[in-house]
């Protein structure tokens, strides 16, 4: 149980600040996230990339429910977009965590991405 925890705590990280980021983003823009104007553009690059990066896996999960609502995605292709957007909050979390400990110096998260790495890769 205690290997679970660092990945529960990266995933919870991860998912709290997506749906802290993508909320903010719906209530200056008035319109549902997703991966379209305002949200993305092609006019401001960075900005969309750092929009995506935060709020993606809101977005897809919006998207992707929106799709399967309309028919234009089956079932499978709903569960494989949940998959994904678990994957991505979770890299999202561990990512937050490295940046929150070298910001205060602290080695921790650097050895819980490697260790998370590890585990996940072959």
């Amino acid at each position: 149980m205690s290997l679970l925890l660092p990945v529960l705590f990266a995933f919870a990280v991860g998912l709290t600040a997506c749906g802290l980021t993508g909320s903010v983003m719906e209530l200056a823009a008035g319109r549902r996230l997703a991966f379209a104007e305002p949200y993305v553009s092609p006019a401001y690059i960075l900005r969309s990339l750092v929009a995506t990066a935060c709020a993606g896996p809101f977005m897809l999960a919006n998207d992707a429910l929106d799709a399967r609502r309309e028919g234009r995605i089956s079932t499978l292709m709903l569960v494989s977009c949940g998959c994904t957007v678990i994957a991505w909050a979770l890299a999202l979390g561990i990512v937050l965590i490295a940046i929150a400990s070298w910001g205060i110096g602290s080695p921790g998260a650097l050895q819980l991405l490697v260790e998370t790495l590890a585990r996940y890769l072959p």
